[in-house]
């Protein structure tokens, strides 16, 4: 069973985006929300739907944050940057962004749903806001250890080994729930939040840059850093032989019964009722697997098979 939206990070950027709904939901205020979270549930906010003006020309009009590296920058040197140029080149389009000065969880909100912008690098296989292509990637929650002191585990129980008291995560994800359900969540709670500056996630959005996470780990402030790989990957890889990341290689089944997905498949996103770009982007996608696929092994984004897929 698919776990709900408040432990369910989607992916590259849809896992950003409806993981922080938690988050969001609170600040926005509003009954509805209110009377969903008391069931259990964070509402998945309204997309817009159709086409734009400039779905059908001659620019690929891509909405993208200037502050989520490794992923989109204003200087354009994310690995989702150049996905897309690779996309629109193949498309025989003129790639356009619409940039949101926001963290990527505003994307779709500021830029899609307003129809200034169509399309969505990196977001999950069947995110249920949008229409998305087939899945161009499959990857994963990861963790990342120091190469010296040969860490082997590949399975999130791993986290309650011995000799393992501190690690590095992102604020609204699974790897809180690996924690608390290894027992060490709470332990962590002042090193994890002392990333933050102690700052209260009450009403507002605060994560750590993953760079950040990678670095306290290279300088042996945490043992592990537990997060999806794509946000590290870059970081890990500049690190040389200090680091390792192991994907991790299981889900993370919940005492009611519902279960965290930890492997993700990443399409491109567009607006519900945009068939006609959601197919273009689709052949496109097949015409550029294999410039893709290098960008991908370039970046160091460990990759399983897309057929092995849940989601």
């Amino acid at each position: 069973m698919r776990a709900n939206l408040a432990s369910h990070p989607l992916s590259a950027l849809g896992r950003r985006v409806t993981a922080s709904l938690a988050c969001l939901a609170i600040v926005a205020g509003a009954a509805s929300n209110a009377a969903a979270q008391n069931a259990g549930q964070v509402p998945v906010p309204p997309t817009a739907e159709g086409p734009s003006a400039t779905s059908q020309g001659d620019v690929l009009k891509v909405c993208a944050s200037t502050k989520e590296a490794p992923y989109s920058t204003k200087a354009e040197d994310g690995f989702e940057n150049r996905i897309a140029e690779v996309l629109a080149e193949t498309m025989g389009r003129t790639l356009e962004y619409e940039w949101i000065e926001r963290p990527a969880i505003y994307v779709v909100r500021d830029g899609l749903s307003k129809k200034t912008c169509d399309v969505v690098i990196g977001v999950d296989a069947g995110d249920e806001r949008l229409a998305t292509s087939r899945p161009y990637y499959r990857t994963a929650y990861a963790f990342v250890s120091r190469t010296d002191e040969k860490f082997t585990g590949s399975r999130w129980q791993d986290v309650g080994g011995e000799g393992l008291s501190r690690f590095a995560t992102r604020l609204y994800s699974p790897a809180e729930t690996m924690l608390k359900y290894s027992g060490k969540y709470e332990d962590n709670l002042a090193y994890l939040y002392g990333l933050v500056n102690f700052k209260s996630r009450r009403n507002q959005y605060i994560d750590v840059a993953p760079d950040r996470l990678v670095q306290e780990v290279r300088d042996e402030n945490a043992d592990l850093a537990i997060v999806f790989a794509p946000d590290v990957a870059r970081y890990v890889k500049e690190a040389g032989d200090d680091l390792t990341i192991t994907l991790i290689t299981n889900d993370v089944e919940r005492s009611d019964g519902e279960t965290v997905e930890l492997q993700y498949s990443q399409s491109v996103g567009v607006r519900k009722g945009d068939e006609a770009l959601l197919a273009e982007i689709d052949d496109a996608l097949v015409e550029a697997r294999g410039e893709i696929g290098a960008i991908l092994d370039e970046e160091g984004i460990p990759i399983l098979p897309i057929e092995d897929q849940t989601n």
